[in-house]
């Protein structure tokens, strides 16, 4: 008799066929509906993201990190980002990072605003003394509070809960951050 293996990986692939099957069976009255309606889908994506440059004695550092919010309503906005930066401290080491970033941000009051982002970042270091070279993905997962600036604008500090501190690009767990949005 022959055993089936189940895999986190197979059991999500089933849960996400179930709910995009169940999705699309709702009714579609509104479908027909919605059809004849403007959409408004770009009326609530903002852009924005971040530039960081330092030079500073034998020390460079290069970000760029644009990114895309959709704004469900006044509230919630989902979105996504790219992060690229270089730094480099002369005759020591040499790196460059990668990766992209899925955001969420929540307006519980005015002036308030909690964000999530979760990172996935490909980081190339090299040590230039010992000339040794790696190549390796690494996580991150933001939470952040901050004041809240416009739409979803904020300027506040957030906090790498999967800090590693051997492996991360950034030097410390917590962060500062300002963000806006057009």
């Amino acid at each position: 008799m022959r055993q089936l293996q189940y895999s986190k990986r197979h059991v999500f692939t089933l849960v996400l066929l179930f709910l995009l099957g169940f999705s699309w069976g709702q009714n579609n009255t509104e479908t027909l509906l919605l059809k004849d309606q403007k959409s408004d889908f770009w009326e609530k994506v903002h852009f924005g993201g971040g530039i960081g440059l330092n030079f500073s004695n034998g020390y460079s550092y290069v970000a760029v990190s644009p990114n895309a919010l959709y704004a469900f309503n006044d509230k919630f906005g989902l979105g996504v980002g790219l992060n690229v930066n270089y730094s480099k401290r002369k005759n020591y080491s040499e790196a460059t990072v990668f990766g992209g970033s899925i955001i969420s941000v929540f307006k519980p009051i005015e002036m308030l605003q909690l964000s999530a982002e979760f990172e996935e970042n490909n980081i190339a270091y090299k040590n230039t003394i010992t000339n040794v070279k790696s190549n390796y993905w690494q996580p991150a997962l933001f939470l952040g509070v901050g004041y809240a600036i416009g739409k979803f604008g904020a300027i506040g500090v957030r906090y790498d809960v999967l800090f590693n501190d051997e492996k991360s690009p950034y030097g410390t767990a917590m962060l500062p951050f300002v963000s806006i949005y057009f």
